[in-house]
């Protein structure tokens, strides 16, 4: 009996640009997928993070602060839209006007049922393959963050912060954000 080998196709940034609907991909070694909408406790979460995020980078003028969906281009094959990402001021030249243009200082996921394996597994190294200095995954479920910077051209576990911690980055010197107020209120009866 013959097989029928079905080639998987590479997808490349000029497909992904090419998409004609309403959804949202990512492109992540040439395989393009799909991204759900974040749900509001997600929206939540971004939404606090962001804000201590940006007013601590704009009150000390280090750079600047993007959410999703916001394209970086780390190649012809790998497109992502981190959640949060930061962009140090020595680094700005890489804000294109369409995306940016190579791996942002600091990248920020929120795990959602759909995203844990692309956040903890896909993205997790292919943000260490193309530099990304630090990389936080938030865990809404155990309402805490895990800190990774990176070394060697892997991410290493720095700390991992729960709901009552304050939360201090390696790279932002100085930053510190409660996490108490960024988590209060994301669980509301369904």
């Amino acid at each position: 009996m013959a097989h029928t080998v079905i080639e998987k196709k590479k997808y490349t940034y000029e497909d992904y640009l090419n998409i004609n609907d309403d959804k949202r991909y990512e492109l992540i070694e040439g395989e393009l997928l799909m991204t759900p909408s974040p749900v509001p406790g997600h929206q939540r979460i971004s939404g606090k993070l962001e804000f201590k995020l940006r007013k601590f980078i704009t009150e000390n003028n280090l750079g600047e602060v993007f959410d999703a969906p916001c394209d970086v281009y780390l190649d012809n094959e790998n497109v992502v839209q981190p959640d949060i990402l930061f962009i140090s001021k020595e680094r700005l030249n890489i804000i294109g006007e369409k995306n940016i243009q190579g791996p942002p200082d600091l990248a920020v996921e929120i795990i959602s049922e759909s995203s844990a394996y692309r956040d903890l597994v896909q993205k997790k190294k292919l943000y260490a393959r193309f530099g990304v200095k630090e990389y936080w995954i938030v865990i809404p479920e155990e309402e805490s963050i895990e800190i990774y910077i990176l070394m060697d051209n892997t991410y290493h576990l720095n700390k991992t912060y729960s709901k009552d911690d304050i939360l201090e980055s390696p790279y932002l010197k100085d930053l510190k954000i409660g996490l108490k107020e960024i988590f209060e209120f994301i669980k509301i009866s369904k």
